[in-house]
C-alpha cells in the first residue's frame, strides 16, 4: 500500500483498536470509554472518541497539585491564545470532581522522537515536520510566548508524514498571563537536560524565545543525524546539569567573557573553573549531516548561548 494511504489506514486501525479494546475504561465527562494511554509529570493522558466518532486525548491534570512552573489551567489560556496551524489544537476543557482539571485534544498517533529512533521518516518528511515545528513556535514567539520545552517528544503528527503541532504547553511563559512569573524573574527549573541552553544552567532568569531556538537547534541536530540520532548534548544518565555543561564545552568550546560577554550578568557564571576545551568543526560534530542542515543548528545554538 502506497505511503501516501498510511494515515487513513493508521486512523482507522486506532479507531478499531480502540473500540475492540476489552478495558471499561472510566467515564470523564462526556466520555464514557477513557482508556488510560500514557502518564506525565502531572498528568494522565486517556483516549476516548467523541460524539462524531474522532479519537480524542484527555489530558487529566489536579491543578492544586502541581509545582511551578506547572499549571495545566494556565497552559489552556495560552493554548487558546495561541491558535495556530502548527500549535495542537485544544478543543476543549472539563472540570471535574476531584478538582480535575481536563484538556481535550485531538488524539495525535506520533511523535517525533519515536519515528525518528525508528528510523521510518524520509528525510523529505523530516524537513517537513521540522518546518511545521518552526512554524508553530514563530507563531507563538510573535505573542511573546516561550514555550520552554521543546524536544522530539512534545512534537506530535496526526500520521508518519504529518502535520506535526507543537505540543505541551504546561510550563510555557506568557508575558500577557497573569500568573506567569515577572520577565525578569523567570523560574530556571525548565527544559528537558539535554536542550537546556548554559544561560539557564548559569541561573539566567531573563531568558527570552532564544532559550527555544537553542531546542530547536538540538532536536533539528537529531532529526538530521544519520547516526542513530543521538542528541547534541548529552547531560549523563542521571541528567546532570555539569556534565550538560561540560558536553556543551567540550563541543562548542569553552566561553570566555571575550567570546561570550553577557555571560558576567549570570548569577552562577565565574563559581566554578572550566577546562579550556577548543570548539569542534561543525564537519566533526554532525559528520553524516548534510551542509544546510549544519549550517542551521549552528546558527541556532550560536546565539543562544556559549
Amino acid at each position: 500500500m502506497q505511503r501516501a494511504n498510511d494515515e487513513p489506514v493508521q486512523e482507522s486501525e486506532a479507531k478499531r483498536n480502540y473500540e475492540s479494546d476489552p478495558r471499561p475504561g472510566q467515564e470523564i465527562g462526556p466520555y464514557k470509554k477513557a482508556l488510560h494511554d500514557n502518564d506525565g509529570l502531572f498528568s494522565t493522558i486517556y483516549k476516548s472518541k467523541d460524539s462524531d466518532g474522532n479519537l480524542v486525548a484527555l489530558k487529566v491534570t489536579v491543578p492544586q497539585m502541581m509545582e511551578p512552573p506547572h499549571d495545566s489551567v494556565r497552559e489552556a489560556r495560552i493554548l487558546r491564545r495561541s491558535a495556530s496551524a502548527n500549535v495542537i489544537p485544544l478543543l476543549d476543557t472539563l472540570h471535574e470532581p476531584g478538582q480535575r482539571f481536563v484538556l481535550i485534544f485531538p488524539y495525535m498517533h506520533c511523535q517525533l522522537g519515536e519515528l525518528l529512533q525508528q528510523n521510518q521518516l524520509s528525510e523529505k518528511e523530516i524537513q517537513s515536520h521540522l518546518r511545521d515545528m518552526f512554524r508553530g513556535l514563530d507563531h507563538v514567539h510573535s505573542l511573546g510566548v516561550i514555550h520552554r520545552d521543546v524536544k522530539p517528544s512534545n512534537i506530535l503528527l496526526r500520521g508518519p508524514l504529518g502535520p506535526a503541532y507543537l505540543a505541551d504547553f504546561g510550563i510555557a511563559w506568557d508575558p500577557e498571563d497573569v500568573v506567569s512569573e515577572p520577565a525578569s524573574e523567570k523560574i530556571t527549573d525548565v527544559g528537558t537536560t539535554c536542550y537546556r541552553p548554559p544561560e539557564i544552567l548559569f541561573g539566567a532568569k531573563d531568558y527570552d524565545t532564544s532559550l527555544d531556538l537553542w531546542a530547536a537547534g538540538c532536536v533539528v541536530a537529531e532529526a538530521i543525524s544519520l547516526s542513530g540520532h543521538p542528541t547534541l548534548f548529552d547531560a549523563g544518565e542521571l541528567g546532570s546539569e555539569l556534565a550538560l555543561i561540560h558536553s556543551i564545552f567540550t563541543t562548542l568550546g569553552t566561553p570566555s567573557l571575550e567570546s561570550w560577554p553577557s555571560a558576567k550578568k549570570l548569577p552562577d557564571w565565574g563559581k566554578i573553573e572550566f577546562k579550556q576545551y577548543p570548539a569542534k568543526p561543525w564537519e566533526e560534530i554532525l559528520s553524516q549531516a548534510p551542509p544546510a542542515g549544519r549550517d542551521l543548528v549552528r546558527q541556532l545554538v550560536r546565539d543562544s548561548g556559549a
